[in-house]
């Protein structure tokens, strides 16, 4: 402790002199820190653009499960036997399916790696209850879904595997449902009206920030204004697309000129579901089991790729990597700043040494020592560019929150970001003070009073 309160008493009177030399230069002290704002903004708003976007894919993979894989419907298929492509309607010398029921439950009772699968339909609907009406997505799904994509519930619980398999008319309600039609009141035990059909809510959602850059490749939707049933209530009560109906027999029998009106119609009826969700038990078994149901599938749909497989954890990741790389660059960019202006630190106190060379002799004449010289001066360095780490560390804030509300990208700052960037500002002053300091305290006394 005494040996601290010495060092303060020894060189207070250095940093003293070096405080009064900044504010006499204030014009000068403030230009020479422009590189170290700047440099240290520039850190702070590249790290938080890149905390930001690692946030994301973490919000995504949760949004779209772990281990998860999902099978889509194309619009193109392509005969494997010659790979040659067509649009899906086009093709007369083989027939698809397309996407059914009976292909998520081939994927869940053969496939050994397979932990669970959820079909999915979704249809848009008007949900009513009394003079009510609301936009909805009404999404027919398997018990298993809420748990495949993480959906936690507020209120009730969902549906059983028995209710599921019946086919009842139980229904599982978002958020904004939920506030759009029961405000305060308990909505389990109620019903709301889909279509032609009476629905009782067992279960809400609870309502979960969706921010991240969803697509509907990676299979990723808001649940807070979705009405969720069971995925057969949807076949019997609803709508099956891979029923054919009066309407399209009707048009086949005509032939001729009705054609073209009934392949298109046929066509879009084909695809009985919207997706499968299908997760496997380890991350390792997910480029395999794809594979595997990219062949299952290609087989059960007389060799036409009128499907996709994808696998969003994978591609999230690779999506890390990629930002992984970017935020390095973006940083080493930010970096290259802050040694700009550590160098423009440096060349001020060169030419300040120069200029204040009758000081530094009268000083030295006096009693100073050279490393009062070198304090004086490296304490002048470091307090203009700590300064303006300061400064660059409130604008680096305020620039990544006009990043996020002017081009709608996902900026965080930490703490971490803020230590180091103030901890490089000081190291900068420090590091490119030294040599003027020391260049400094090595002008002999007699020379520098006679200059």
């Amino acid at each position: 402790m005494n040996r601290v309160k010495f060092i303060i008493s020894r060189y207070y009177h250095d940093v003293l002199i070096a405080v009064e030399a900044i504010l006499a230069n204030k014009l000068k002290s403030f230009l020479t820190a422009l590189g170290i704002m700047f440099g240290v903004a520039a850190v702070i708003s590249m790290l938080a653009i890149g905390r930001g976007a690692q946030q994301e894919v973490l919000e995504q993979i949760k949004l779209v499960g772990v281990n998860n894989i999902i099978v889509t419907p194309s619009d193109v298929s392509i005969d494997a036997s010659n790979g040659s492509g067509s649009a899906s309607g086009e093709s007369t010398q083989r027939f698809s399916p397309g996407l059914t029921l009976l292909d998520a439950q081939a994927i869940k009772e053969t496939i050994p790696t397979v932990a669970k699968v959820s079909p999915v339909i979704s249809l848009n609907y008007h949900a009513i209850l009394g003079a009510k009406s609301y936009p909805v997505v009404l999404e027919g799904v398997s018990p298993e879904y809420f748990s495949l994509l993480n959906i936690n519930l507020a209120l009730g619980k969902i549906f059983s595997e028995q209710q599921a398999e019946s086919g009842k008319p139980v229904a599982v309600i978002g958020d904004n449902i939920r506030n759009r039609f029961f405000n305060t009141d308990n909505p389990i035990g109620q019903y709301i009206k889909c279509g032609d059909s009476w629905l009782e809510v067992i279960g809400v959602i609870e309502r979960r920030d969706f921010t991240a850059s969803a697509s509907d490749e990676l299979g990723i939707s808001s649940t807070d204004n979705k009405i969720i049933i069971p995925v057969k209530t949807m076949l019997l009560r609803f709508k099956d697309r891979a029923r054919v109906n009066p309407e399209i027999l009707e048009q086949v029998s005509r032939g001729g000129g009705a054609e073209n009106e009934s392949n298109s119609s046929l066509e879009a009826s084909s695809d009985q579901l919207d997706k499968i969700i299908v997760q496997v038990h380890e991350t390792e078994f997910l480029s395999s089991t794809a594979n595997i149901i990219n062949r299952m599938l290609l087989r059960r749909h007389s060799r036409i790729y009128d499907f996709e497989v994808t696998v969003p954890e994978l591609l999230l990741k690779q999506q890390q990597k990629t930002n992984d790389i970017f935020n390095i660059v973006l940083g080493a960019i930010a970096s290259i700043s802050l040694i700009v202006g550590g160098i423009g630190i440096m060349n001020i106190m060169l030419a300040s040494v120069w200029e204040r060379i009758r000081e530094i002799g009268t000083r030295q004449a006096i009693g100073a020592s050279r490393k009062d010289i070198i304090v004086q001066f490296l304490s002048e360095s470091t307090l203009i560019s700590v300064s303006g780490g300061m400064i660059g560390i409130v604008l680096g804030v305020v620039l990544a929150h006009l990043i996020h509300v002017m081009a709608g990208i996902e900026t965080i700052v930490t703490l971490f970001s803020v230590v180091v960037a103030f901890g490089v500002s000081a190291t900068v002053g420090i590091v490119f003070g030294y040599l003027p300091a020391k260049r400094a305290a090595e002008q002999d006394p007699v020379e520098s009073l006679r200059a």
